[in-house]
């Protein structure tokens, strides 16, 4: 990780220079294409205004993503009505570490509360190859597109969860599933991808520790697929401006054996 500009605002919040430089590209680019949105970004701290955000305005869009036709549902929606959940760099930790196979960039869009659309990109997928980086994406009523879902063996049961914030609630949960197999990396968008393309069953993580900007993007993707994403006990992660940034009562995400997990855990594993 040498070169990189890593800052500690508070024990494990490593910010860089890449978060904030990320977030003004994306941010100022969508305040740009829609000025009637609410946009909340992880960083705080960052000025729209300046000369330098100005400069980074992109307003090229994917030739993939414009030949698609809105969902009717939601092709008359308000501006006004949609907020746009960005985290610039998912995976900051790894990304100072310089595990950058598990970094992405998320931004996930919400109308009335619900996530209903998503972008999940990998900066540093497949670097060796002729085409570096990838971009998965979804709309609920339309589809996901950029990645390849694998057959998956109905009994099997595969969990991602944290790599660095193994708590005893989390333990416990996992626990309670008797998982096949435990799959532990770094970074909210990275364990969606392994349950987007079949890789792993289920994600979840019994703690607080990630915010609505980890998880809006997956959720939105995960449902286009006919998945649900959920807290711990089965409620749904409401995406409104108004609510609070934290997922306080944890994370849990599965396609079409969402039930099985949330059966099996436990409904005293964490503070409601």
């Amino acid at each position: 990780s040498s070169g990189i500009n890593a800052e500690y605002g508070g024990i494990n919040n490593v910010q860089t220079e890449a978060d904030r430089k990320a977030q003004l590209l994306i941010v100022s680019s969508l305040m740009k294409q829609l000025p009637g949105a609410t946009i909340i970004g992880e960083e705080d701290d960052i000025d729209y205004s300046t000369p330098e955000a100005k400069s980074l305005i992109t307003m090229d869009c994917s030739s993939e993503v414009i030949r698609q036709t809105c969902p009717p549902q939601y092709a008359h929606t308000k501006e006004s009505d949609i907020v746009i959940w960005v985290d610039p760099l998912d995976g900051t930790k790894e990304y100072t570490e310089g595990r950058k196979q598990d970094v992405t960039v998320l931004i996930g869009f919400a109308v009335n509360g619900e996530a209903v659309a998503g972008v999940i990109y990998q900066p540093w997928f497949n670097l060796e190859g002729p085409t570096p980086g990838r971009m998965l994406w979804g709309v609920v009523g339309l589809g996901a597109f950029g990645f390849n879902r694998l057959d998956v063996p109905v009994n099997r049961k595969i969990i991602t969860t944290t790599r660095s914030h193994m708590q005893k609630s989390v333990q416990d949960a996992i626990d309670s599933c008797e998982p096949d197999k435990v799959i532990q990396i770094g970074g909210s968008g990275s364990k969606c991808i392994l349950v987007i393309e079949g890789v792993a069953d289920a994600y979840l993580f019994a703690s607080p520790g990630t915010k609505k900007w980890d998880t809006c993007a997956g959720d939105a993707i995960i449902r286009t697929l006919g998945g649900k994403m959920t807290d711990i006990f089965g409620d749904p992660i409401k995406y409104d401006a108004e609510q609070s940034y934290p997922n306080k009562t944890g994370v849990l995400a599965a396609m079409s054996n969402f039930e099985f997990y949330r059966s099996k855990i436990p409904s005293n594993i964490m503070d409601r």
